[in-house]
């Protein structure tokens, strides 16, 4: 093996601080990494904001109108642009505006994405019936928790309000923080809901 010159030894340890001054820059960037903001190809153009909420992951159902629909893990703080985005977007069909793409994910949640119907607004159809099950709370809209014995519309409007004021809803029994919900109420949202 041949002598290295001292020319040689002292590029060779500029090199070897060079790379450990950047990779010590890399780890501390990545370990305080704020949200992080990057282009929604699914979201027409907006944008969608991935945040590490510090606690655990969340694992979604996305269905309708998605590209590839399935239970998905996200990071905590993700919101649903997020979910149908990892669902390989939307549709050609589906109905976006028809759901709030900003309201943060909660573990267990299902995400509907509607799709339009041949007139083209969002299908009354989307979310399940009485005779069909239990509605998504995440993704539920006015006109379906109306559905729902003891729900009017106003009420409904306000569940829709606090699941989009509070990022989600992890239990159905959060729901009794809004008045006009009482224990008759609570049950008949037990029967039809699901978080």
């Amino acid at each position: 093996m041949p002598e290295l010159s001292r020319s040689q030894i002292v590029v060779y340890g500029a090199i070897a601080i060079a790379l450990l001054l950047v990779g010590a820059r890399a780890i501390r960037a990545e370990g305080s990494a704020g949200p992080t903001e990057t282009r929604s190809p699914a979201s027409s153009g907006g944008f969608s904001i991935a945040a590490d909420g510090g606690g655990p992951d969340v694992v979604v159902d996305v269905a309708g109108g998605v590209r590839r629909p399935g239970v998905y893990r996200l990071p905590a703080g993700a919101r649903v642009v997020d979910a149908v985005k990892r669902a390989g977007g939307a549709e050609a069909g589906a109905a976006l505006e028809a759901i709030n793409r900003a309201a943060r994910l909660a573990d267990g949640q299902q995400v509907v994405v509607p799709e339009r119907s041949p007139g083209g607004t969002a299908a009354a159809a989307a979310g399940p019936t009485a005779k069909e099950g239990p509605i998504g709370l995440g993704s539920a809209t006015v006109e379906q928790l109306d559905t729902i014995d003891g729900i009017g519309p106003v009420t409904a409007q306000k569940i829709v309000e606090y699941r989009d004021q509070h990022g989600g809803l992890a239990s159905i029994d959060q729901l009794d923080q809004i008045s006009g919900i009482g224990p008759a109420t609570m049950e008949s949202l037990r029967a039809r809901l699901q978080p």
